[in-house]
């Protein structure tokens, strides 16, 4: 597996962290709300998903 396998994953990098600063949320607290939220859009939720995955990452390296 590549080292640089997030940044392949981010096709457009900076996009759900836009949307979330005009909802004036957080990254985290908007991705919370939109993968609660039924009527997100696929795109949104994976955006999401992805979102919470990489903070847990983040998490576990910084502790490690």
């Amino acid at each position: 597996m590549s080292k640089k396998w997030i940044k392949g994953a981010i096709k457009h990098p900076g996009s759900f962290r836009q949307a979330a600063q005009k909802a004036g949320m957080s990254t985290m607290a908007y991705a919370r709300r939109i993968m609660a939220s039924p009527k997100a859009s696929r795109r949104r939720k994976l955006q999401a998903s992805l979102a919470l995955t990489l903070s847990r990452l983040r998490k576990r390296r910084r502790n490690a």
